[in-house]
């Protein structure tokens, strides 16, 4: 995954409030889950990590957990421009966001708050879909790079000019 797709979507386009509307039928609201999910991944990521920590907030321990994690967030998923390659193999970025979510809910599930960590997820993934689902895509735009990835296209950053 390019450093371009993995990059955090600005919070006013995000949050922008014009661009929510409900969905017209179920395929629609798939449909949007899944542009939205893509387009906006490193938005949802921090969303998720806030609620988890609003989850905990009454729970110290937990808390420098959490922060420990968050360290590891910041080293392998967010400040990374650049494919990691461990033993000469590219692990791909959704493989390590996988691994990072479930090793933060197993680590702050060991400091005993198993029941705030679960309505903590069930939160965050009600909220991202929820999002996901009314925030319209048409006005989304991702590079050319990212079109062969199935990426939404943007006449205006295209390279081709009319002649």
């Amino acid at each position: 995954m390019s450093s371009s797709t993995k990059k955090c979507r600005p919070w006013r386009v995000f949050l922008n409030p014009f661009s929510l509307s409900p969905p017209i039928s179920f395929g629609e609201a798939k449909r949007r889950i899944y542009h939205n999910s893509s387009y906006f991944t490193y938005n949802y990521s921090l969303v998720s990590l806030l609620i988890l920590f609003l989850a905990l907030i009454y729970h110290p321990l937990s808390l420098i957990v959490l922060l420990v994690i968050f360290v590891f967030w910041l080293f392998f998923y967010f400040s990374r421009d650049e494919s990691l390659v461990i033993f000469g193999k590219v692990i791909d970025d959704y493989v390590i966001l996988i691994l990072l979510r479930v090793l933060t809910v197993v680590a702050v599930g060991f400091t005993g708050v198993w029941l705030n960590v679960i309505v903590g997820c069930f939160v965050a993934v009600f909220v991202i879909v929820l999002h996901a689902a009314f925030r319209v895509t048409d006005d989304l735009f991702v590079d050319e790079e990212n079109w062969s990835n199935g990426g939404l296209n943007s006449v205006v950053s295209s390279s081709y000019r009319l002649v």
